[in-house]
């Protein structure tokens, strides 16, 4: 079967919504998922942020990224104008630019119980210096957690290449 039905869209309310209020601070609870009707495949999708701002706890000041999720599905996914939504409510979050990457990937964790999961942050130079951090997770006990550490450790093997997207 092709296509959604009606019963496997109930919950997502952002989709369509053109009363769409915009949280100006951290908020993960504007997340939705729906089911995946494809759980007998292991198939990554990936999300693409380009404009990603939050602040810097200490001076206050706008940070910007480009920021990849790549994610395979177990259950349910996210849907993606909530997580644009979400990304958006760390405008005014003050956090470090690890501390936010890391938050993304565990509120996706929790949200969804993803088989595996990565987040990588592109964090525009401020100072003389970018920051890019990367973090990912497998589920426990699964090749997925294997898959995890090999991909952690070798991540980043072009230091030369710092484009993510």
């Amino acid at each position: 079967m092709t296509g959604r039905i009606k019963e496997e869209t109930t919950g997502i309310t952002h989709l369509g919504n053109q009363g769409t209020k915009y949280q100006m601070d951290y908020n993960p609870s504007v997340l939705e998922t729906f089911v995946n009707k494809h759980q007998e495949n292991d198939y990554f999708v990936k999300f693409n942020c380009p404009e990603f701002t939050s602040l810097c706890p200490i001076t206050g000041q706008p940070d910007f990224a480009s920021i990849a999720i790549s994610y395979v599905p177990n259950v349910r996914m996210v849907e993606s104008k909530s997580l644009k939504l979400y990304l958006f409510s760390f405008r005014n979050h003050g956090d470090f630019h690890e501390d936010c990457i890391n938050i993304i990937m565990k509120d996706l964790i929790a949200l969804m119980e993803p088989k595996y999961i990565e987040v990588w942050g592109r964090f525009t130079p401020r100072g003389g210096i970018s920051i890019d951090p990367y973090c990912n997770y497998g589920q426990a006990a699964t090749k997925w957690e294997e898959i995890a550490f090999k991909r952690l450790a070798y991540h980043d093997l072009n230091t030369n290449k710092t484009d993510i997207i």
